[in-house]
């Protein structure tokens, strides 16, 4: 029995050798963001997504992290690059962090929860689960702007049962020590607490599709892969670096 599995496994890297085992088979989870999601301001690697994929290593996850974000990115322009991405890495996790951007623009609301809405309906539908971040507009913006622009991720968690981070920033926000010169992004210090944000709601997404995974016959590349630790866990895919 033994012989017979080593047989197995040597026959599998055989194939790997012959055509590279890369990061793309191992299931995504894919992060479509803006500035806050893509560093700005700082090192890629201090960036809370990179410390997600930090983090999924360390908690045994297999999950790779492609990480989309773009700083200036509004819920449109992702919307529009959405369907391309499902297709081509095709996550198992989809974390949709987009609106500050269409806020700080003035942009309608409605259109806003109508891009929101859509991105969360193409990645259902190829097959993902999805984690939609909540962003708040600055007070200076007036009451009853904000309360209607955080309405906007509450009430589409409600309507559409997706799971929701209340608020990127919260406790961050406001703290001077916390945040750049800007006032509008986080300062390396601050990423720890951003991926605490977002990790307590992304942890329970990642055990359905780990025991999903599980339940299903056991992939030999897959194997052969983590057996190997050569396949990287992170890929930035984003390309443009305005501000916001």
């Amino acid at each position: 029995m033994i012989r017979r599995v080593v047989i197995l496994l040597l026959w599998v890297c055989g194939t790997i050798a012959a055509s590279p085992c890369e990061s793309d088979e191992r299931p995504a989870l894919l992060v479509l963001g803006d500035s806050l999601s893509a560093a700005y301001g700082l090192p890629m690697e201090k960036g809370w997504v990179h410390l997600l994929a930090q983090r999924l290593e360390q908690r045994g996850y297999s999950h790779r992290i492609v990480n989309a974000s773009t700083s200036g990115e509004t819920s449109r322009g992702g919307r529009e690059r959405l369907p391309a991405l499902l297709k081509r890495h095709e996550p198992q996790v989809v974390v949709i962090e987009l609106g500050g951007n269409d806020g700080l623009r003035g942009l309608p609301l409605e259109r806003l929860k109508s891009n929101l809405a859509m991105m969360i309906r193409q990645a259902r539908e190829s097959g993902a689960r999805v984690l939609l971040v909540g962003i708040q507009m600055p007070p200076n913006y007036g009451p009853e702007y904000t309360r209607r622009f955080s309405a906007v991720y509450r009430e589409l968690s409600e309507e559409m049962m997706v799971a929701l981070v209340p608020f990127l920033l919260e406790g961050v926000a406001g703290d001077s020590t916390l945040m750049q010169p800007d006032g509008m992004h986080a300062t390396a210090a601050a990423q720890p607490k951003l991926l605490n944000s977002v990790w307590k709601h992304l942890e329970p997404l990642l055990r359905e599709t780990t025991e999903n995974t599980e339940s299903d016959s056991v992939n030999p590349a897959l194997v052969t892969a983590a057996i190997l630790g050569q396949a990287p866990s992170f890929v930035f895919v984003a390309s443009e670096s305005d501000p916001q």
